[in-house]
């Protein structure tokens, strides 16, 4: 797919710049974003010059959510068609999780329901101080279910479950607080914040970002034991990379001068 309809790609000094382009509709995810950001994810997944991958929203919001039509769509259907529409939103999460580089969700505006599920489903997430997130499904009756797994692990059980049944939106330095978002930066120089800070994680050894990414998220189900023995498969695989090699040489020499 290279002719997108919803979203915007542009690949630019080792970033892969995915922008939701629904400004008129807060960015609001339907079937066909929801395809295509999972093309665009998929697409710089195996693109060797890509570093890091940057999701923002255009406009004024990151993403308001479901599209009304969606969920009117979802009230008449069929379990089974239902499952199916869920499932798509579930692979894009994991999409997200497996990418073997970093992905950064870019939040202005409001992050709300599902909106706040994708950008949860990011590594990590960098917010204009104005930012707005909230788990808002409960107030119609939902429920984040697909996120669940990842809030939990982003905030705890208290909080996660704070954020899953009050339905509330949070500011961006609440969601700080609460350990959903790495950082907060002015609205007036968020652009210019978040591009250095983009530029500076993309700088960084690709093959020890990769391989902690994927350690990382590896020992999520593992046993204590196993956590540390997966630790120690990477940590003598990471000792072999070029990059390693290279960096180790670097250090050496900055340590005899």
């Amino acid at each position: 797919m290279n002719a997108y309809q919803k979203i915007l790609y542009k690949a630019e000094q080792g970033i892969a710049r995915i922008t939701l382009n629904r400004p008129e509709k807060r960015n609001a995810l339907d079937a066909e974003l929801i395809a295509e950001l999972q093309d665009a994810i998929e697409r710089s997944a195996v693109d060797e010059s890509i570093r890091l991958v940057a999701v923002r929203g255009a406009g004024k919001d990151f993403c308001s959510g479901m599209d009304l039509s969606v969920l009117q769509k979802s009230a008449k259907a069929s379990v089974l068609e239902n499952l199916a529409d869920a499932r798509k939103l579930a692979q894009l999460f994991i999409a997200m999780r497996r990418h073997p580089r970093p992905v950064v969700a870019l939040v202005q505006g409001r992050a709300l329901a599902g909106g706040c599920g994708l950008a949860t489903a990011a590594d990590m997430i960098v917010a204009s101080k104005s930012a707005q997130f909230g788990y808002t499904e409960v107030n119609i009756g939902f429920v984040p279910a697909i996120v669940m797994a990842m809030l939990r692990r982003s905030m705890g059980e208290k909080r996660a479950f704070e954020w899953a049944v009050s339905g509330e939106i949070m500011p961006a330095q609440t969601a700080f607080d609460h350990g959903l978002v790495n950082r907060v930066f002015a609205d007036d120089s968020f652009d210019a914040e978040s591009a250095a800070f983009l530029l500076k994680l993309a700088s960084k050894p690709p093959s020890g970002v990769m391989l902690s990414k994927r350690l990382l998220y590896h020992t999520d189900v593992m046993s204590f034991e196993a956590a540390i023995e997966a630790g120690v498969e990477i940590n003598a695989l990471a000792r072999t990379t070029e990059d390693c090699q290279r960096g180790i040489e670097r250090f050496l020499n900055k340590s005899n001068v």
